[in-house]
């Protein structure tokens, strides 16, 4: 048996973070990148998230997508605590470099400076950056 099979045979949880860096649209990264999430916590991971860089723009309340002519998948975030996703992390130098606060998000966040960033992605088992 692999050591994967017997972690997974023995129920063992695995700290997973999904660092989001890029902007929800123009690029497939940020979907992508929620149903990965999605399918983490289905597997009853301990699943967080962090938004980082332009990541941020992701959680963005009042998102119009009509123009591009793409979803807006914007909303799926605030079904993540049906999923027991509540770990949701915001860099704080990220927002601020954006002109934004707490206020302007569609989910609940912790934000983080750099150094809390840093030490909450080193107490991680995974970290997978889109």
């Amino acid at each position: 048996m692999s050591e994967m099979e017997q972690e997974e045979s023995s129920g063992v949880v695995k700290k997973f973070m999904f660092v989001n860096r890029k902007a929800p649209h123009g690029s497939i990264y940020a979907l992508e990148s929620l149903e990965v999430v999605l399918i983490s916590a289905a597997f009853d991971q301990d699943v967080s998230l962090a938004f980082v860089d332009d990541g941020v723009y992701q959680i963005v309340k009042g998102q119009q997508t009509k123009g591009i002519e793409t979803k807006n998948f914007s909303p799926t975030y605030r079904a993540l605590e049906g999923y027991d996703i509540e770990k949701l992390y915001v860099e704080r130098a990220a927002l601020e470099a954006r002109g934004l606060n707490e206020d302007d998000l569609l989910v609940d966040v912790q934000v983080l400076d750099a150094a809390e960033m840093a030490g909450l992605m080193a107490a991680q088992d995974v970290v997978i950056s889109f």
